[in-house]
C-alpha cells in the first residue's frame, strides 16, 4: 500500500496528496505519515512546492475528519440511541460522554493525529457523542494544521535520509507498543492473582 500512495503522489502532485489523505483519515488503510513526510521529501527534491503541499495536506486532514463527524453525528447517534439498551449506554451515559468532550476529550481530536489507529476513530467519537461543530472543528483543524506541518517539515529536513528514519521511528514504535501491551497484560495478570488470593484467604 506504502509504495501505492507514493506513486499515487507522483502521479497526481497536491490532488493525490489531498484525496489519499481525506480516504486515510476516514479509515481507509492509507500510511498517513509515510505519505506526508514522502510529500515533504518531495519539497526537498523541488518536485513539489512546500506551501501546496502543505495546504493540499492540511485540506485532505481537515475534509477527512469532518466527513468522519459527519457519520459520527447522522449515524452512530442513531444507532447508539436506537440500541444503546443492549450495551448498557443510557441516555444518561451518552450525556456524560458529551460533557467529557466538552470539557476534556476535545484534545484528542488535537492530539490524536499524533496516534496511529487513534485519529481515525476521534472523528466518529465527536460526532457521536454530539460534540459542537465550534468545538470540534477548533481542535481537529489546529490538529491537522500541527500534524501536516510536522510530518511535511520533517521530510524537507530530513532531505535524503527520510525513508531510514521513518523505518527507525517504526521499528522503535513497535516494540513500545509491544512493550505496553506486556506490562498491561502483566498487570492484569498481577491483579488477577492477587484477587484470587483474597478471595481464598
Amino acid at each position: 500500500m506504502r509504495e501505492i500512495a507514493f506513486q499515487w503522489i507522483t502521479r497526481h502532485g497536491y490532488a493525490g496528496i489531498f484525496s489519499l489523505l481525506v480516504f486515510g483519515i476516514i479509515g481507509l488503510p492509507v500510511p498517513d505519515e509515510w505519505l506526508l513526510t514522502f510529500s515533504g521529501y518531495l519539497t526537498f527534491k523541488h518536485t513539489l512546492q512546500f506551501f501546496p503541499t502543505f495546504l493540499a495536506a492540511f485540506l485532505g486532514s481537515v475534509c477527512g475528519i469532518t466527513v468522519s463527524y459527519m457519520l459520527g453525528r447522522i449515524f452512530d447517534t442513531y444507532v447508539l440511541v436506537k440500541y444503546g439498551w443492549i450495551f448498557h449506554l443510557t441516555p444518561e451515559r451518552l450525556r456524560r460522554v458529551h460533557t467529557w468532550f466538552e470539557q476534556r476529550g476535545r484534545w484528542t481530536l488535537t492530539v490524536g493525529y499524533f496516534i496511529p489507529g487513534v485519529r481515525h476513530l476521534t472523528g466518529y467519537v465527536a460526532g457521536a457523542s454530539e460534540l459542537s461543530y465550534a468545538n470540534f472543528a477548533l481542535f481537529a483543524y489546529t490538529g491537522a494544521f500541527c500534524w501536516a506541518a510536522v510530518f511535511i517539515t520533517a521530510g524537507y529536513l530530513l532531505g535524503e535520509e527520510w525513508s531510514r528514519v521513518m523505518g527507525s521511528l517504526h521499528e522503535t514504535r513497535l516494540i513500545v507498543i509491544g512493550i505496553v501491551i506486556a506490562l498491561v497484560l502483566a498487570y492484569i495478570c498481577f491483579l488477577y492473582f492477587r484477587r484470587r488470593r483474597l478471595e481464598r484467604a
